[in-house]
């Protein structure tokens, strides 16, 4: 029997699991990171548990402290569970637009939860911006210090997918993985699992899928810093270069809208018992397209990055859905199904 000495040492060596239908349709094999598996129910828990184990180890978080930090929703409720577990008070700032499932379990977590209006990063009042200046105020008064997280220039996020994502890629595919595709939003997934693979395989291909609304597709592939369009997927998406993106070298690109990622995300649930965010539809759309580029026979890994509940009042939810112009699966659009009456007489 294998346990687990606390909370930070179930995070990681989550499963890699093929999707039938995406491997069926492009002749490849597509193997999604099943993220969603960690403590927290996301990929952003290895990110967060970098982030805190690196503030330890530099002096800079001591026993009691306070961890503030702007983000999207799941690196929150990473830093919240994570932090609980090792005795750190949890700030966090949202954008008031996201879901309110995160938000709900952002509070559930034990953070304090402060939410302000969706504004551009440029905007001194952006989430991420707004964080950075809360964590220095609280370490003027807090006794114990505050740190800022900051996610998005933090390195600490981008190691922790060289030090364990990337080799866990390669033990579970015994050096066959071929392509890596994931979106962007803070930059670590992306180019920390591309560091990782390249020092190990180097001909591995590294692509990029990119929501509506987002500059990264613009600045890899078009060589351009510039968005298109819009998306309702949450927590990916990035107008510009962070400190963990540096460096970062894409061979393959695609910008993904909505319309071509839901219908994937349905059907998963429908076909293959599959609940699953935005995000994952993009970066499995991605993996088809990737797929269909590179030809038939070749293993493509993409990340699974939270679970479809934290989204269930907007992605399952057939009146928003209508309202954005989106599709609705006939199963989510029934009301009910006619059942036979088997009560029984009393």
């Amino acid at each position: 029997m294998q346990v687990y000495s606390d909370l930070a040492a179930a995070i990681g060596n989550t499963p890699l699991i093929k999707l039938r239908r995406a491997s069926e349709e492009t002749g490849c094999t597509i193997l999604g990171k099943a993220e969603f598996m960690n403590p927290g129910q996301s990929v952003k828990d290895r990110a967060a548990l970098s982030i805190i184990r690196a503030a330890i180890a530099s002096g800079e978080l001591r026993p009691g402290g306070t961890i503030v930090e702007g983000t999207a929703g799941n690196t929150g409720i990473g830093l919240a569970l994570v932090g609980a577990s090792m005795g750190f008070k949890t700030v966090i700032v949202i954008p008031e637009t996201q879901s309110q499932e995160k938000k709900d379990m952002i509070r559930l977590a034990g953070a304090q939860l402060v939410q302000v209006p969706a504004k551009p990063y440029k905007n001194p009042n952006n989430y991420v911006r707004y964080s950075g200046r809360l964590a220095a105020e609280l370490a003027k008064t807090d006794p114990n210090g505050a740190i800022w997280a900051n996610q998005f220039d933090n390195v600490a996020n981008r190691q922790a997918h060289i030090d364990t994502t990337a080799p866990e890629i390669l033990e579970q595919t015994q050096g066959g993985v071929d392509g890596f595709i994931c979106s962007i939003g803070s930059g670590g997934t992306l180019a920390g699992v591309a560091a990782g693979l390249r020092a190990i395989k180097p001909q591995v291909k590294i692509g990029l899928a990119d929501p509506g609304g987002s500059a990264m597709y613009g600045h890899y592939i078009e060589g351009e810093l510039k968005a298109e369009g819009g998306s309702i997927t949450e927590g990916i998406g990035q107008g510009r270069i962070t400190a963990n993106l540096e460096g970062l070298k894409v061979d393959m690109g695609y910008r993904i809208p909505d319309g071509e990622a839901l219908p994937v995300v349905f059907d998963l649930l429908a076909e293959e018992g599959l609940c699953l965010g935005g995000s994952s539809g993009i970066n499995i759309a991605g993996a088809m397209r990737m797929a269909r580029d590179l030809g038939p026979g070749h293993v493509i890994v993409t990340m699974l990055c939270d679970y479809g509940t934290r989204y269930q009042s907007k992605l399952f939810n057939p009146a928003f859905l209508r309202e954005k112009n989106l599709p609705v699966p006939a199963w989510l659009a029934a009301t009910g199904a006619d059942l036979p009456d088997v009560f029984a007489d009393e």
